[in-house]
């Protein structure tokens, strides 16, 4: 049967991935039924888990992304290394990638936001259109500039980016250069499905305490000092383990507890009772993490303030932290006192803060199922 919508995912975090799948719910909602098939590199348990509707998914690497340490520190040399080496052999990649369009039937390739799928679109003769916060000619440019080998990079991306048809922009965004139209879409974010006082009885937290969630994403944080905050009693620390190809579903315990009593939820467990992690989001008072795009607009969409640090050199980093604080409750911590655990007094701040006066719209995942249907509608 042929799929006429595929779409092109980046490996990079969780952000694209997850954004995405609420495209995709939006459509299915909207048409259920409609063959869909992803290519990407991202974690496959996160669309079995939150996808509400059947995929075909093959892996392959649709770009580099950067190669982080952790969470926090990007490995700059080996992100251009492997960014050069990959964008050397577009071509190829390219060749490649319109074969398998045109043996699925595409008819409409839409990318978040891999330049892959541009050049790969265009030579199967598929429209393509680029949906995404920010492009990666963005944020290489500041890792390239001085150098010989790598100085090209972004210019091969903007080649193409030039192949599309069009972008569709989210908000907190930076590039785009290249393309030839761009339409601004709202923020796409998880919104929770449960009452917060329900998933805090289901997690067993006490309500007397505030909640502080501890989100640093796929690549992680070792050495956070939750018990040492937990222990002192004043929040409830909460964290989770991420999902395992070999857990079963349903089977094991919901939630564990440190020696120091911070919080440990199973997150396969969690979607196997119902619960989504945007229900944690909301669920939780603070979040204390390192701003991307998904966890910002979760916490932006869900009313959750959020305690961030920095996480190096990334073109990203800024643009988010300025709607952070335009959109939610916001405060800095270096990363001496997070990884001191000097959490207490920031947190007590944020949260003695008032609300923002104003929030975005949240319904970009609507809008964008509405606009992949037109296009389709109209043999785009």
């Amino acid at each position: 049967m042929p799929t006429p919508l595929v779409f092109y995912i980046s490996g990079h975090g969780f952000g694209h991935a997850a954004r995405i799948i609420e495209v995709i719910n939006a459509l299915a909602a909207r048409r259920p039924g409609l063959p869909v098939h992803v290519r990407t590199a991202a974690a496959r348990w996160l669309f079995d888990l939150t996808a509400r509707t059947p995929l075909t998914i093959e892996p392959v690497e649709v770009d580099v992304g950067v190669v982080q340490i952790d969470s926090l520190r990007p490995d700059i040399p080996a992100t251009v290394a492997r960014a050069a080496a990959f964008y050397a052999d577009l071509d190829a990649r390219a060749d490649a990638e319109a074969r398998a369009l045109r043996s699925l039937g595409a008819r409409l390739v839409v990318a978040d936001l891999p330049p892959l799928a541009f050049a790969a679109a265009h030579r199967a003769g598929v429209p393509a259109v680029a949906l995404g916060n920010f492009t990666w000619d963005w944020i290489y440019e500041d890792y390239v500039r001085g150098t010989e080998d790598a100085a090209w990079l972004p210019g091969r991306i903007r080649e193409a980016h030039a192949l599309a048809d069009e972008a569709w922009r989210l908000p907190m965004h930076g590039g785009f250069a290249g393309f030839r139209r761009v339409r601004d879409l709202p923020l796409i974010a998880r919104l929770a499905s449960h009452a917060p006082s329900v998933t805090r009885a289901a997690l067993g937290l006490d309500a007397a305490r505030p909640c502080v969630l501890v989100s640093f994403g796929g690549c992680g944080l070792s050495g956070l000092p939750l018990d040492e905050v937990a222990a002192r009693g004043r929040f409830t620390v909460v964290t989770t383990d991420e999902p395992r190809a070999d857990a079963a579903a349903g089977a094991g315990p919901l939630v564990r507890q440190t020696p120091g009593g911070a919080v440990v939820v199973d997150e396969r467990q969690l979607y196997a009772r119902g619960f989504r992690y945007e229900d944690l989001v909301a669920a939780a008072d603070v979040v204390v993490t390192k701003p991307g795009y998904g966890i910002v607009a979760e916490c932006v969409a869900n009313g959750t303030a959020v305690l961030y640090t920095d996480r190096g050199p990334f073109a990203e980093y800024p643009v988010l932290v300025d709607a952070l604080h335009r959109w939610q409750r916001a405060a800095y911590i270096s990363h001496a006192d997070l990884l001191a655990g000097r959490w207490d007094e920031p947190l007590a701040a944020l949260l003695a803060r008032p609300a923002p006066a104003a929030t975005p719209r949240v319904d970009g995942a609507t809008v964008a199922a509405g606009w992949i249907l037109a296009r389709l509608d109209a043999g785009t």
